[in-house]
């Protein structure tokens, strides 16, 4: 059942924050490189539906491999709350740290798992 909602997060330190609509159930657990190193699960939004409130001037970028996503970190604490990117039609997109959101019990979420290391 989807559960579309607006959510505030954000980076460990603060200084990165937005605010999101999105279903956090529908979360991937990749096992890409990054991501399994840093333990993201992700959901992803169109533009409109992602708008950064404060930090723009604290993420840092990296990028990797086909260079397609830009993980973004925070210089203060380095946690990646969100990345952008392009989705596989070629569409802007965002990709949102579940595990930053606010008010989410991640113990209730059942990621789908995703294999990004075989891409």
């Amino acid at each position: 059942m989807a559960e579309m909602k607006t959510y505030s997060g954000g980076c460990h330190c603060g200084r990165v924050r937005y605010e999101t609509t999105t279903d956090p159930t529908q979360a991937i657990a990749c096992n890409c490189s990054i991501c399994a190193k840093h333990g993201l699960w992700l959901t992803f939004v169109a533009p409109q539906q992602f708008k950064l409130l404060s930090g723009l001037d604290d993420l840092v970028d990296h990028q990797f491999n086909k260079h397609i996503i830009h993980h973004l970190f925070c210089r203060t604490c380095g946690v990646e709350s969100f990345a952008r990117g392009k989705s596989r039609d070629g569409k802007d997109m965002f990709a949102i740290n579940v595990r930053c959101l606010d008010g989410i019990d991640i113990a209730k979420l059942k990621p789908k798992p995703l294999d990004g290391r075989s891409r």
